[in-house]
């Protein structure tokens, strides 16, 4: 069973609910369906006028059977929602009647389902950009408490079962962050072992990426001094995985190099998580080993939100918005 099939057989176990802001976008209407109809989810909500909705499922030939729409603009949750959203926004100076038309855009209703505890799981993006996206996660729903950092990951499958977990590799950040500081990538490397148990099962063994090993590469480069300077964060936060960095690629996967570049290495033979410098590093890195070595790239999935929120390609397929939406369930946990 692949990462794709996992993840949705163990979404068709967990039963969440799961809102699309997007309601009217031809893609997001046929994966609502073939999410409903896999069973998925308990329940699919789409956010936008009845009528709209209506007209684009008929337009699309998409049948919203079991299937619930939510206008967010005489919804019965309107006024709760505008004032849970002016509680959490007040001190930037917002009014009531501000955050009652506000709390109106599909993104940040969608949002705030998920604080309101009336949906479990949300995936936009198939419209609107990702700084869009992350603007309502960022201003409605926040990150998990001690986290400040909201992020993202890839789930590689390198299909080499001996490798990572089961052949599994989480990849982080490759998205989000340019060019995290020290306390944003020790968040990182926090949310990336969080998604790693996620996702594979597995406790993390995360690497901590550079293209110095234990100061290798000297101690003068900004760059180098980054990573060091989170390692020691993440010592003082005494996670419950293992880590080490900075640390070359070779020197995190190949145990005889760990051992003449790192001796004494707790994460010897059994990285399953690796953590970039930066986005370029990332970015670059995941395509490499999706394009020459074809291994599988899922994602990017958010990570570090108090709740469950992804943000897919404007240039997404149906298949895809089925994908990301069954990890994004399996990310809400079992009830």
């Amino acid at each position: 069973m692949n990462f794709n099939e996992r993840m949705r057989a163990t979404a068709k176990e967990y039963k969440n609910k799961l809102v699309l802001p997007e309601a009217c976008e031809e893609r997001t209407l046929k994966a609502a369906r073939l999410i409903v109809d896999e069973k998925m989810v308990s329940a699919l909500y789409l956010i936008g006028e009845e009528a709209a909705v209506n007209e684009a499922a008929k337009k699309t030939g998409v049948s919203l059977d079991g299937i619930t729409v939510v206008n967010p603009k005489t919804s019965e949750w309107l006024d709760g929602f505008a004032s849970a959203f002016y509680e959490k926004r007040k001190h930037k100076g917002i009014t009531l009647e501000q955050a009652k038309t506000d709390i109106k855009d599909p993104l940040r209703f969608a949002a705030m389902m998920l604080v309101q505890n009336k949906a479990d799981a949300m995936v936009a993006g198939a419209q609107n950009s990702t700084a869009n996206v992350l603007r309502a996660g960022l201003t409605v729903i926040g990150t998990l408490p001690g986290m400040k950092t909201a992020s993202s990951c890839f789930v590689i499958d390198t299909k080499k079962p001996k490798q990572g977990a089961n052949g599994v590799f989480i990849f982080s950040d490759c998205a989000v962050i340019p060019n995290p500081s020290a306390e944003q990538l020790a968040d990182i490397a926090v949310s990336a072992a969080q998604s790693c148990k996620t996702f594979t099962g597995e406790s993390a063994v995360a690497a901590l990426l550079s293209y110095s090993t234990k100061g290798s590469g000297g101690n003068k480069d900004e760059s180098i001094l980054k990573v060091q300077e989170a390692v020691s964060l993440l010592k003082e936060r005494k996670p419950d995985f293992l880590f080490d960095g900075e640390i070359q690629l070779d020197a995190a996967l190949v145990p005889s190099i760990t051992e003449k570049k790192a001796p004494g290495s707790p994460i010897t033979g059994k990285v399953n998580t690796l953590v970039f410098p930066n986005l370029d590093a990332g970015n670059i890195g995941y395509k490499l080993v999706q394009r020459l070595a074809e291994a599988d790239a899922y994602g990017p999935f958010l990570q570090g939100f108090a709740k469950p929120l992804s943000d897919l390609s404007r240039g997404c397929s149906v298949e895809d918005i089925v994908v990301v939406s069954a990890v994004t369930l399996v990310q809400a946990g079992k009830k």
